[in-house]
């Protein structure tokens, strides 16, 4: 759950801080199409609050007894939110204790609803109703449904209690000597444990949760094979093709389809699939006479009624193999009518024909899944049923939900062991049952993450890092953060993850504080980011971790505007701005020159203006943003292997080529010595440092100052490659030009960055047991459990609106359902799978 006390729907939040908005609007709506803007943004709010309940909680304040209207409940400061009317009293719980901003850990004591009750004449008086167990849960709901009308808030009274802090699980290579030798970039440096971490720089102190460890094995459920997913790496051609091919398991025979008496098949489950897709493919049916572990017996449904077809299969344990021992030939029925609907083509028939399609997309569209069946099976299923098969298809191929939260730390642990100098951090918090704090399991709050290959690399890329977050799909909520450098080649390297709850000030704070810790060690850094209110807040409050000297934060200027390489192309575009409000200009001053203007920012940004590379790995990892945690890391983990891996072979190749510089650099390289024969040079001072440059086709002039490595038309100290009036400068006092170019850019660099490898696992069955609290999933991150996801936030009182009544079906005119889901409709869409 995000943090309820305070969140604004996040299109309503961007109108209302927008310069247009405060700037021009003044804070109000002056025209009709101001107005329509609002309405359509508050469209998309409203379309959400079907099935939703507005809390008003009030804490720290006191109740009141014996008033007019009964029992009333006062503090300084409630708040409100918008949460579904299937809210157990668990997730309750932990979103009241996540919407405390104090930085304490907190744990809910107490629950009081305000109890509407409707007295004689139609009066409302108010009582305390305790909220203990899901069964008061269920009843203030539906005391809510019936009493909205008349009063439409739900009103708790809530107190919390301090908890001690039991939250740091420290996952890292605690031997100095292996990472002190992190340390070293020599050619022959090139040639862990599971612990509670010590006292951090907060004061908070990790201990070893000795009773409530656990030592188990993860679930056997859980695979750990490698599907082609994980390893497909295409930075250039961002999304797959809809339908990848692959082998056709729903033809019994090669020739005509038919079984034969003695086909042979793997195992009973292959089999009986093979039968299954067999009936659905010809639109004929089944029932089964037999199924026992060592037999398989079906029989046409007409059978009997102008149909003799039937199959039997036996497992033959001589070959260790199942086989037809019995089969009558064709079916001799006919379908009298045609229909969309086969008993046979349930979501677990689908799952298992759309296994290879998920094995290479777990982000493929359900209308996409709906077109395969139907071209494979000529059935046309249900939204509903299609949805639920790609569910459970992932789960199939990438593991479940819960498995997948247990199984993390252990294959976290096994890696650190595997990879030293690799950095995991977890930060858990209590699971209560009711008031009972359960022992030896822990709810997973976030995980920061970092490979060992891209902590080194990092010393050799720029000395630069983007970080921007994206939104997780699938069962659970939360955001994936990641920081991302780049070579001397162009190339994107990421080098931090972090799973979260949000993009909260707390949320960044952890992920920049272990990625200044670990990964970003040296200081003179530019961050770029978004600008984010928690991000702001993080840098103020990191101790100077993030601030000059150390390092230098900037934003993207992709919603600000143009971008300007020296101080007259400034002064020209922000005059551009001025002419078009004052407003904006205010606006953008507002923001502070270093922060976003190029000519200002000391060089730090290297030309990049934008996080457009860590959206771009956020495109790339888009696949993996729906599928359970584990299987989220372990793709970053074999897909930065595939990365490293092909990176490092074309750097081998280029420098064993000749090379000098990567490609990127000898372009630009080229391509100004190509232009530094029409530029006229006068030297300014003795120590050949100071020149004034003449380009004869447009009579430009300019001042290239070497020792300072600036040049007026800002390539020369964005990109630290010699622009081509450097390029003049030396050529006219015979000077060398690669004394320009930064090391950044040389191939024995470049080679650096991907010259440590990823190490592999091997088998897990070697692996050791893991020790320590079993984690699970955050239950107030839970989307709805069936179907579409019906409500992705936590809305505030700027959303609430008068809840909607009972749907009105539009086919038979009945309440509580709609066209869809009618059971009057004819077809299979309202069938179950």
């Amino acid at each position: 759950m995000q943090n309820v006390g305070g969140v604004l729907n996040q299109h309503v939040g961007h109108v209302l801080s927008s310069p247009l908005y405060k700037a021009e609007l003044g804070g109000s709506l002056h025209s009709e199409e101001d107005l329509s803007v609002f309405l359509v943004l508050f469209e998309d709010i409203v379309s959400v609050m079907e099935g939703t309940a507005n809390l008003v909680v009030y804490r720290n304040g006191e109740i009141i007894h014996n008033t007019h209207e009964g029992v009333r409940f006062v503090s300084q400061n409630p708040f409100s939110f918008v949460v579904p009317c299937t809210m157990t009293l668990m997730e309750l719980q932990n979103g009241l204790c996540q919407s405390m901003e104090n930085g304490t850990l907190m744990r809910v004591s107490r629950i009081l609803y305000r109890n509407p009750i409707v007295v004689f004449g139609g009066l409302i008086q108010f009582d305390v109703l305790p909220i203990t167990d899901e069964a008061s849960m269920e009843n203030m709901f539906q005391i809510h449904r019936q009493t909205q009308m008349r009063h439409p808030q739900i009103e708790l009274y809530v107190e919390f209690e301090t908890v001690e802090v039991q939250n740091d699980i420290d996952i890292h290579d605690d031997r100095d000597a292996v990472y002190e030798g992190m340390n070293s970039d020599s050619e022959e440096d090139f040639e862990a444990t599971y612990e509670a971490g010590d006292e951090d720089e907060d004061g908070d102190v990790g201990v070893e949760a000795a009773a409530e460890n656990v030592v188990v094995h993860p679930s056997s459920s859980q695979p750990m094979d490698v599907p082609p997913f994980m390893r497909e790496l295409d930075l250039e051609a961002m999304h797959a093709p809809e339908f990848p091919e692959y082998a056709n398991i729903g033809i019994a025979d090669p020739e005509d389809g038919e079984f034969r008496i003695g086909m042979e098949y793997s195992s009973r489950t292959s089999v009986v699939a093979a039968i299954r897709n067999f009936t659905i493919s010809k639109g004929v049916d089944y029932e089964v006479y037999e199924s026992e572990p060592q037999t398989f017996y079906a029989k046409c449904k007409m059978y009997g009624h102008g149909c003799d077809w039937l199959i039997r299969a036996s497992l033959i344990r001589k070959k260790g193999c199942w086989e037809i021992r019995r089969y009558n030939g064709r079916h001799t029925c006919t379908i009298g009518t045609i229909s969309q609907y086969h008993s046979k083509l349930d979501s677990d028939t689908v799952a298992d024909a759309i296994r290879p399609l998920v094995e290479t997309d777990p982000s493929i569209k359900v209308k996409s899944i709906i077109a395969e069946v139907q071209s494979r099976f000529n059935y046309t299923i249900s939204y509903r049923k299609a949805w639920l098969a790609k569910q459970k298809s992932i789960a199939n191929v990438f593991g479940g939900w819960e498995d997948s939260y247990q199984a993390l730390p252990w294959w976290l642990s096994v890696m650190v062991q595997k990879m030293p100098g690799s950095v995991v951090q977890i930060e858990t918090r209590p699971l209560y049952n009711g008031n009972e704090e359960a022992q030896g399991v822990k709810i997973l709050h976030r995980v920061v993450w970092s490979f060992n290959p891209c902590i080194r690399a990092f010393r050799h890329c720029k000395p630069l890092v983007q970080v921007d977050g994206t939104h997780l799909y699938g069962k659970y909520k939360g955001t994936l953060l990641v920081a991302v450098a780049q070579d001397g080649n162009q190339n994107i390297v990421p080098i931090a993850f972090a799973l979260v709850e949000g993009e909260t000030a707390d949320a960044w704070h952890f992920f920049l504080r272990n990625l200044r810790m670990y990964v970003v060690r040296k200081d003179g850094v530019g961050m770029i980011s978004d600008r984010h209110e928690s991000i702001r807040a993080v840098v103020n409050r990191s101790g100077g971790d993030w601030q000059p000297p150390r390092a230098w934060w900037m934003f993207c200027i992709r919603h600000i505007g143009r971008y300007s390489r020296t101080v007259e192309e400034y002064n020209i575009n922000y005059k551009r701005l001025e002419e078009r409000g004052e407003a904006y200009a205010r606006w953008c001053d507002a923001i502070g020159l270093r922060h976003w203007v190029l000519a200002f920012d000391e060089g730090h940004r290297w030309g990049h203006m934008t996080t457009n590379l860590v959206e771009c790995i956020n495109s790339v990892l888009k696949g993996a943003r729906n599928l359970p945690v584990l299987a989220l890391v372990r793709a970053t983990y074999y897909r930065l292997n595939e990365l490293f891996t092909r990176k490092s072979a074309d750097a081998h190749e280029r420098k064993r080529a000749g090379y000098t510089y990567s490609a990127f650099a000898q372009q630009r390289i080229e391509a100004s010595m190509q232009h530094a024969g029409n530029i006229v040079v006068h030297r300014f001072d003795r120590r050949n440092e100071v020149f004034e440059v003449r380009e004869m086709t447009t009579e430009k002039v300019l001042v290239v100052d070497l020792a300072r490595r600036t040049c007026d038309c800002g390539h020369f100290q964005v990109e630290r490659i010699p622009c081509r009036h450097v390029i003049a400068c030396c050529a006219n006092q015979r000077l060398d030009w690669q004394l320009y170019v930064h090391d950044v850019y040389k191939m024995t660099e470049v080679r650096k960055v991907y010259k440590f490898e990823f190490t592999p696992l091997g088998d897990p069955d070697t692996w050791p047991a893991y020790e320590g609290p079993t984690l699970v999933a955050n239950p107030a991150q839970r989307r709805t459990s069936k179907g579409r996801p019906k409500l992705t936030r936590y809305l505030n009182e700027m959303d609430s609106r008068d809840m909607r009544g009972s749907r009105i079906c539009r086919l038979c005119g009945a309440q509580g359902h709609s066209r869809s889901r009618c059971p009057h409709r004819a077809g299979p869409s309202g069938a179950a799978s």
